[in-house]
């Protein structure tokens, strides 16, 4: 059905449809924010590390605002096909605890509700999903991300196939216990669960009261319509995409049970004429024996990522505009379908940012003013899960993961990386951690945050640069668990940009001496003691000395570029108010051409 066709029918006129639609985004809008309102711990709390979403009742994704993109573009299909395969019957007040990788979700730590939104007369009409990101899930350490664990035994998590824990809207108490007997904070998953619960059911509630108002039949009409509106989004959006095909490599770094680094490889075919996008994963190794395997559910959504960010135009993400797009996996493939009992602890993060990366790094290649360059690596100390015992609080154990900095976001051909882009998966819909609601919230002290000079990935739109973060406990041992990336595989520039810095990790001891640590580890600090993070920064677009004399002007201002690099790297020269000296720069830059020349 076509967007004119639709717009000449009943109903479905344009004004209407943009109405429904904004309703629609409303009711999402309206989940997360009592997830986020009420939510326990302070992944959900004060980073929002949580999506909702709305499904349709033959599964595909219908709505997901403001969600973040590595939860929803792939999976909720998935999880909703596997909620009907489960329970085929139906009833108003269940709810389904879903965690499962190997069926549609996209790591053990994010805990999912799925539940069926039925009308008066027992009918199916839509799902609406929550998917909260869980500090502890029960694994072996305390940490979400298992990066070593050989398998899924390994990882300890309790795995949760779409398995009911609501009936006739009450708790079924045996699974309650047995995720508060395996949690280390069960007070926080008890208060993470009710949130969660809580958005849930708005989301039912709002659908069911939309639906009575609008009639179900018609507004599984204006469901249909937007699809059709939001594929032929991606029609215009892909027709204004180079054509042809490419493939860009990447590589994460080595780490427990990959010992050389996991190679990346994406394959990318746009066809602007029949206005279709392909990519393909197959040829990439298969699975390791670590925490560092991606889901299906993940595999495909970071490549779609990649995608989306590359498209010149906005296009709503549902499972409209994703006719378009067809993502090729194989079974059994480090970047593919993960099957039981391999464990895909990290799938939301480090291999899934690298294929973002390979899918951006291929459409760049294509052509200029299209594609994007590599963001950092993600995994530094900075967003670390920390534990221990809280002294404030009579030793009580906490749990939970930090987001003071992460890594940078990439250039593009449009604008700079963006330094709170925090990873590719999240493509800056997490918040940064407050850091005076972390110190009052857990026995640390935040001693510095900054932006590290000269990191950026320079270019004619240079990577977003370093951070540097550095923190320790206030009193007592402060365990830091951390899986990092980019430490010896720096995040690769695009068409001429160069990479961003690499990552690097220290132990400062009570008498201020640094020690290096490894990419990825399991670190006790004790008082007096602090671990310093310096992220990783995304990778330049375009070469350094195409770029703008006046926002390297800006840059060497603000303190991210120092006046050295200015002109060595950039070519730029200054004066001595920091004001870019227009005619030296134009002359530095022709003498630079001229003894490049053959």
């Amino acid at each position: 059905m076509s967007v004119a066709s639709t717009a000449r029918e009943p109903g479905h006129d344009r004004v209407e449809l943009a109405l429904v639609a904004n309703r629609l985004r409303s009711i999402v809008r309206k989940m997360s924010n009592t997830l986020h309102r009420t939510g326990r711990s302070g992944v959900l709390n004060t980073a929002r590390d949580f999506s909702c979403a709305i499904v349709t009742h033959d599964d595909r994704l219908l709505m997901a605002a403001d969600s973040l993109p590595i939860h929803v573009l792939s999976g909720p299909d998935q999880m909703s096909a596997a909620m009907h395969a489960f329970h085929p019957e139906l009833h108003a007040g269940d709810a389904f605890l879903h965690n499962s990788p190997y069926h549609g979700n996209s790591h053990p730590a994010d805990h999912s509700l799925l539940v069926p939104v039925v009308d008066a007369g027992g009918r199916h009409r839509f799902t609406v999903l929550v998917k909260a990101h869980q500090a502890d899930c029960g694994n072996a350490l305390p940490t979400t991300y298992m990066g070593g664990a050989r398998d899924v035994y390994a990882e300890g998590a309790l795995i949760f196939p779409v398995v009911k824990i609501q009936s006739a809207y009450r708790d079924v108490q045996d699974v309650v216990r047995m995720c508060e007997m395996r949690i280390r904070v069960p007070e926080q998953w008890r208060g993470d669960y009710l949130a969660m619960v809580g958005a849930a059911r708005i989301g039912e509630r709002e659908l069911l009261a939309l639906g009575e108002e609008l009639g179900f039949d018609a507004l599984h009409g204006h469901a249909e319509a937007w699809f059709d509106y939001s594929e032929q989004r991606m029609v215009n959006a892909l027709r204004r995409m180079p054509a042809g095909a490419a493939t860009a490599a990447t590589r994460h770094d080595p780490a427990p049970g990959a010992p050389d680094g996991i190679p990346v490889n994406a394959t990318v075919t746009l066809d602007p004429d029949g206005a279709t996008a392909e990519i393909d994963l197959r040829d990439n190794p298969d699975c390791y024996p670590c925490g560092l395997n991606l889901s299906e559910a993940c595999a495909g959504t970071a490549a779609m990522i990649g995608l989306f960010n590359c498209l010149p135009e906005t296009v709503p993400t549902n499972a409209g505009s994703l006719r378009r797009v067809t993502v090729h996996l194989r079974r059994g493939c480090v970047v593919g379908i993960a099957e039981h009992p391999t464990s895909t602890s990290v799938a939301t993060t480090n291999v899934a940012d690298r294929v973002t990366a390979a899918v951006q790094l291929a459409i760049a290649e294509l052509a200029d003013g299209h594609g994007m360059a590599e963001a950092g690596g993600f995994g530094a100390s900075s967003a670390a899960v920390i534990s221990g015992r809280d002294p404030r609080a009579g030793g009580a154990p906490f749990v939970n993961q930090l987001f003071l900095v992460l890594s940078g976001g990439p250039g593009n051909p449009h604008t700079d990386g963006w330094t709170t882009f925090c990873h590719a998966g999240n493509g800056g819909m997490l918040y940064v951690d407050s850091v005076e609601v972390d110190e009052l919230n857990f026995p640390i002290l935040v001693r510095a945050q900054r932006v590290e000079p000269d990191s950026e990935g320079s270019g004619r739109l240079r990577g977003a640069p370093s951070v540097y973060a550095e923190y320790g406990p206030l009193d007592g041992e402060l365990t830091v668990i951390y899986a990092g990336d980019g430490h010896v595989n720096a995040a690769a520039g695009a068409r001429g940009g160069e990479p961003g810095a690499r990552a690097k990790q220290f132990r400062r001891d009570g008498a201020g001496e640094l020690t290096a640590l490894p990419g990825s580890g399991e670190i006790t600090l004790l008082p007096g003691e602090t671990i310093v993070s310096l992220t990783a920064a995304g990778g330049g677009y375009g070469p350094p000395v195409l770029r703008d004399p006046e926002l390297v002007a800006e840059d060497v201002r603000e303190g991210a570029v120092s006046r050295t690099r200015a002109r060595e790297t950039y070519r730029v020269v200054l004066d001595g108010d920091l004001e870019a000296d227009l005619a030296a720069t134009s002359a530095l830059r022709k003498l630079e051409m001229e003894e490049a020349a053959p």
